[in-house]
């Protein structure tokens, strides 16, 4: 599948973005070399924007060179997948009460339909379902009002997105669930309450992801 990047944005971002985000939706799958002139030839870029993005991939975490040097996708183990999801609480249970004591925005309300449609659906749309995911999160962070918050609960949320719902799809009815009451909670301007439903939120993912390595294992 191939990329053509938008013109206003820099051309190394968008390389960067297209192979973070063909990691995280399994496309590039843990183990796989990453080999800069295929991934130059299939996304119709030189190799110099395809080296960039494998530098700051390994930066990130999500890339790591083999014994003999070569960029691979990293394997997140499931202590480090804990430990991750450890911090990640920490943060985003602030996050959640920082939210609930400002204003709000109204996209939460658009947000909270997509939710009450994933709760009540039969068959969920992975895609949409990742974005809204993954924009309440942000929108969260976001209005905790600080930029070093936003950018780490970025950065971890990035690091366990290989165990999403796509992977674990019961998760998907019950996180629509939870998303609502959080929404809840922080547009009524709950602190309490909307700290304890991230709160509660989190523990389920970390529940159900072990679970289901329990099973596969």
């Amino acid at each position: 599948m191939t990329h053509i990047p938008d013109p206003g944005v820099r051309l190394g971002d968008a390389t960067y973005s297209r192979l973070r985000d063909m990691i995280l939706n399994g496309t590039l799958p843990t183990g796989t070399v990453l080999h800069e002139k295929r991934l130059a030839e299939g996304l119709l870029v030189s190799r110099t924007p395809v080296r960039e993005a494998i530098s700051r991939l390994i930066s990130a975490g999500l890339v790591v060179r083999d014994p003999g040097l070569a960029p691979v996708v990293r394997r997140l183990s499931v202590n480090e997948f804990i430990e991750v999801l450890h911090v990640r609480r920490l943060l985003e249970v602030e996050a959640a009460g920082r939210a609930a004591e400002r204003n709000g925005t109204a996209e939460y309300a658009s947000l909270r339909e997509q939710f009450v449609r994933f709760r009540d659906a039969q068959v969920v749309d992975f895609t949409e379902q990742f974005n809204a995911d993954e924009r309440l999160h942000e929108i969260l962070a976001l209005q905790a009002d600080s930029k070093l918050l936003a950018e780490l609960i970025s950065d971890l949320r990035m690091k366990t997105q290989i165990f999403d719902a796509t992977r674990v799809p019961e998760r998907i009815k019950a996180g629509s669930i939870e998303h609502i009451g959080i929404i809840d909670s922080v547009v009524s301007g709950d602190v309490e309450r909307s700290r304890e439903a991230m709160r509660t939120h989190i523990d389920n993912v970390r529940a159900s992801v072990l679970s289901h390595l329990q099973r596969l294992f």
